[in-house]
């Protein structure tokens, strides 16, 4: 009988930890790319809302200046 794919799964997993426990330095070296991709994707997620509330300042800014401007008598 051919082992399903849940056992195939299992064992490899089992044999990936198996090979980690030999090779600390493979385990850290993954721990701090996946920490590494986190505070990537965060500072990213962050500097990109950072950049809407920009915009969104300065859209209101310009907003406020014609306004003004629009409201000024020009002396002809």
């Amino acid at each position: 009988m051919n082992p399903g794919i849940i056992e195939e799964t299992g064992q490899t997993a089992r044999s990936f930890i198996e090979a980690l426990k030999t090779q600390p330095a493979t385990l850290a070296m993954i721990v701090a790319n996946v920490v590494m991709l986190v505070f990537l994707f965060y500072a990213l997620e962050r500097g990109a809302k950072f950049r809407d509330d920009l915009l969104k300042s300065q859209f209101e800014y310009q907003r406020e200046m014609s306004v003004l401007l629009s409201k000024c008598v020009v002396p002809n």
